[in-house]
């Protein structure tokens, strides 16, 4: 039977995803990318912000109709989405048989047998548990990296944001069980690793007693051909110093880190509830440059935040400037039902938001194509990701790039290369997001 999967959202989500796909994919279900030929279709859903929202709902509506007038003898609805709107998604959507919670991935191929028996369900599992942390999972990044989710939820309650609600509080995944999925991604040929989490920098301490990234990081470094490991949702305030040593000592860790920071201002991080004041962040972004002088810092930005004032958002235009973040993602605000910043007063008008957001774009190019014209001449090593349109121009990343959102160096070569290759270039050209480069001995 053919199964379509449709995975939105995060990369944790996409986890969640491959998971469930392991699970069907060994119960003998054939994986489809064709809607008209599945028999059962899943939308993994997000429900983070408004636009990942609609896009959710919208898909739901597509997939209905084939549910209704084509081959489709299920529609299965999981993740956040389905967390939040369990009993208006079984209401309004009468063409859904079953929807599962964010914690009841590994339920899904009781949920599709019910559904082809006829039967409609609802699966809603505790937030307290976790899942198999030894699942097999369907890698569907094209084999060469793959995401390795280490914990699953939240506890920092920041006050635009709903995960918490959605995912549950803070839990590791433990360490032998990380470990062991790493070993089964590299036997199926993973080079890079990347970990994420709702919030990696606080790993272990609710199994451990403390922090202890930098213990898996150890750890991780020991897998047989894994080449890369890079860390993605590293929150600014909880770095520490045994994390900053074992990045720049362990050579398989990109020195690459993404601090989702969200603003700059005082005010304005405490209206979030953010555990850092602006002289923090100067701080922890000094001290990880001084450590590791190479270091690539992504980060992104809220702006419009309710009662965001026009000078407050110069002064997030000239800390920007002044920080010089080698990635930079700006999101406007977007009000969430039952998170406190929805209630809050002075909420800005969309408009102001998409200017503020289009002028803080506007000067990350030009900081972005000074750091890139800075990279002309460097040698480094990267990643092959494929062949570019043109049959003699590969793409590639370097340690500065995570997949999907950061840029790419091409190649143009003769050489013939494959995806997951690591060769050795010089870069010849910059842009604002991407390099060009050739190959050197």
């Amino acid at each position: 039977m053919k199964i379509l999967f449709i995975s939105l959202g995060c990369d944790k989500n996409l986890v969640d995803s491959e998971t469930m796909l392991g699970v069907l994919v060994a119960a003998g279900f054939e994986i489809t990318n064709e809607e008209e030929e599945a028999e059962v279709i899943v939308v993994n859903t997000c429900s983070f912000i408004h636009d990942a929202r609609e896009e959710s709902v919208q898909t739901l509506l597509e997939m209905a109709q084939y549910r209704e007038n084509g081959r489709c003898r299920a529609l299965i609805v999981t993740g956040c989405l389905a967390q939040r709107y369990q009993q208006e998604i079984l209401e309004e959507i009468p063409q859904v048989d079953a929807v599962l919670g964010t914690n009841s991935c590994q339920k899904i191929l009781e949920a599709v047998k019910a559904a082809l028996d006829g039967k409609r369900s609802l699966v809603m599992d505790s937030l307290d548990g976790l899942p198999d942390g030894r699942a097999k999972r369907i890698v569907t990044t094209g084999g060469h990296y793959a995401h390795l989710k280490i914990a699953e939820g939240c506890d920092k309650h920041c006050t635009y944001c709903i995960i918490p609600r959605l995912r549950g509080s803070y839990r590791s995944f433990p360490m032998e069980d990380l470990v062991w999925q790493a070993e089964r991604l590299a036997e199926q040929g993973v080079r890079e690793l990347i970990l994420v989490a709702q919030e990696t920098t606080v790993y272990g301490k609710d199994l451990y007693g403390e922090k202890s990234l930098h213990l898996l990081l150890k750890k991780l470094c020991k897998v047989p051909g894994i080449r890369w490991i890079r860390i993605l949702y590293c929150y600014p305030e909880e770095i520490y110093e045994e994390l900053i040593q074992t990045i720049k000592e362990e050579p398989k860790i990109c020195h690459y880190l993404d601090l989702p920071i969200q603003h700059c201002n005082d005010r304005i991080l405490r209206r979030m509830g953010r555990r850092t004041t602006k002289a923090d962040l100067v701080g922890i972004i000094e001290r990880l440059r001084r450590e590791i002088p190479d270091i690539c810092l992504r980060t992104t930005l809220i702006t419009g935040f309710p009662g965001e004032t026009q000078e407050e958002h110069e002064e997030l235009m000239e800390f920007v400037d002044a920080m010089e973040f080698d990635r930079l993602g700006v999101f406007t605000y977007s009000p969430e039902d039952d998170t406190p910043a929805a209630r809050m007063k002075d909420q800005i008008p969309e408009e102001v938001k998409e200017q503020r957001r289009d002028e803080l774009m506007e000067l990350q190019q030009e900081v972005s194509l000074d750091l890139a014209e800075a990279m002309i001449d460097r040698r480094l090593v990267v990643m092959v990701e494929g062949q570019a349109a043109d049959a003699s121009v590969y793409v590639a990343r370097t340690y500065r790039d995570a997949p999907d959102i950061d840029g790419y160096l091409f190649i143009n070569t003769d050489e013939t290369l494959v995806s997951g290759d690591f060769v050795k270039v010089k870069v010849t050209g910059a842009f604002e997001y991407d390099l060009t480069g050739e190959i050197i001995l």
